[in-house]
């Protein structure tokens, strides 16, 4: 069985565009700066890839009172 995405995953952005200084990921989508550049050239498994880190940065936050 293919396990590569068959669609495009869309973008990951709400619209909160703002770099965190410290960490260095957008305070919306958690993407980083190179995620975000990359995102339009991205074939959509490495699309899906950067959207499951994404998870587990989002769970880390919110392990962390964020």
């Amino acid at each position: 069985m293919d396990a590569t995405p068959r669609r495009n995953p869309s973008s990951p952005c709400i619209g909160v565009c703002r770099l965190d200084a410290r960490s260095g990921l957008c305070l919306g989508c958690r993407r980083t700066l190179k995620e975000i550049a990359a995102w339009p050239g991205l074939e959509p498994a490495e699309r899906a890839a950067i959207i499951a880190r994404l998870k587990g940065r989002k769970a880390a936050d919110r392990a962390l009172g964020g």
